[in-house]
């Protein structure tokens, strides 16, 4: 049954202290070209469920408004369908799988009941050694499955531009589904299906989606957390 109520979105914006420690530590070359957003913590609404989207400036929506975001975007979904569950998007830009493995844990000191990894991209476009992401991946993993063992983890796939080389593609683009069969997780194959590469679905840096990309991707997503949702998570 289709709820009319009101879309109850309340979009956060988790900016920790360690951050900007952790900025220090990162290479300058991010795929993101402004310093992360600083943002204040809501608290949650008492009795929603609530779903984590631990991920770099894409799930912050950067160079557009929060509410054309796909987390925004995705609440209205979840609204629309009447699930009673609250997106918290704890986007950073410029986030690496380094730093939400530092982050998850302060994250995860409110409840989430799924959490989604849209993580690895900074990392594939500085080069990073796939065997790091794996390794950061798998550890964001264990650590959410330390706080709530019933947590459904979502892991949300990505893939590099040609440019980066077809051994270094192929290396990099086989982890998220070699971890998510590893760790018993949800697979995205493609977070970015439809929309990475496509030049008028992105900004004009040809990184970050656009409000248009951003529609897409909230779809795809849908497509894999609808059926997770109907069956109560």
């Amino acid at each position: 049954m289709i709820s009319n109520r009101k879309p109850l979105y309340r979009l956060v914006l988790v900016c920790v202290l360690l951050a900007t420690a952790c900025a220090s530590e990162e290479p300058a070359n991010s795929t993101d070209v402004v310093p992360a957003e600083t943002g204040t913590r809501a608290e949650s609404k008492v009795d929603r469920a609530r779903i984590l989207m631990l991920g770099d400036s894409i799930t912050a929506g950067y160079g557009l408004d929060p509410a054309q975001a796909f987390p925004a975007r995705l609440q209205a979904l979840i609204d629309s369908a009447g699930y009673d569950y609250e997106v918290v998007a704890a986007g950073l830009s410029g986030e690496t799988t380094a730093g939400g493995r530092r982050r998850v844990e302060w994250l995860l000191r409110n409840e989430a009941d799924i959490l989604l990894i849209e993580l690895g991209g900074n990392d594939g476009l500085r080069g990073v050694d796939p065997e790091s992401v794996r390794e950061n991946l798998t550890a964001i993993i264990t650590t959410a499955r330390a706080r709530n063992s019933d947590m459904t983890i979502i892991l949300g796939g990505m893939r590099m531009p040609m440019n980066m080389g077809g051994a270094y593609r192929e290396r990099f683009e086989s982890v998220y589904p070699e971890v998510a069969a590893a760790n018993d997780v949800v697979l995205i194959p493609h977070i970015l299906e439809g929309v990475g590469g496509i030049q008028e679905l992105n900004q004009p840096d040809g990184i970050h989606p656009t409000a248009d990309g951003h529609e897409i991707i909230a779809r795809t997503v849908w497509a894999t957390l609808e059926p997770i949702l109907k069956r109560g998570a």
